[in-house]
């Protein structure tokens, strides 16, 4: 059975709100954090189910504008929402299903990526910057006072 997260992938959607969320279901509300080396935090994990159930409309249509094809054949990419101030980022296997994404609501959209070794640089059109570790999104974002 497909997750939330996995469902609205499929068609191109995203909630409308601060996150990290993994094909498995597991959801982390996020803030952008300019002064960390990732560019932002992850604050507490949710749960998307809950949210989606109280407001199922509250998603948003999403367009990539750049990709990065990686090693092995899965691919990272970028791009908007359907209002101007949204961006999001993503890792998707070969066959385009979602490993991972970021979804914000004020970066804007994400139009660059840079990839060096297992690290990813996304750019957004008004100079937001993602550090991403790909293999695992979570590190070097955990608040230290995370519970």
């Amino acid at each position: 059975m497909m997750s939330s997260i996995e469902q609205l992938w499929e068609n191109y959607q995203l909630p409308i709100r601060n996150a990290l969320h993994f094909s498995r279901g597991a959801s982390f509300k996020i803030e952008l954090s300019p002064a960390d080396s990732a560019g932002y935090k992850i604050l507490e994990e949710f749960d998307l189910e809950s949210d989606l159930s109280l407001n199922p409309d509250w998603v948003s249509d999403i367009d990539g504008l750049c990709s990065v094809v990686l090693d092995g054949g899965d691919l990272l990419w970028a791009g908007e929402g359907s209002y101007g101030s949204e961006g999001f980022v993503a890792r998707l296997n070969r066959e385009k299903s979602l490993i991972w994404t970021v979804f914000l609501e004020e970066s804007n959209p994400f139009q660059e990526i840079h990839l060096q070794g297992s690290t990813a640089c996304f750019v957004s059109t008004s100079g937001v910057r993602l550090r991403v570790n790909i293999d695992n999104p979570l590190l070097g974002a955990l608040r230290e006072n995370a519970h």
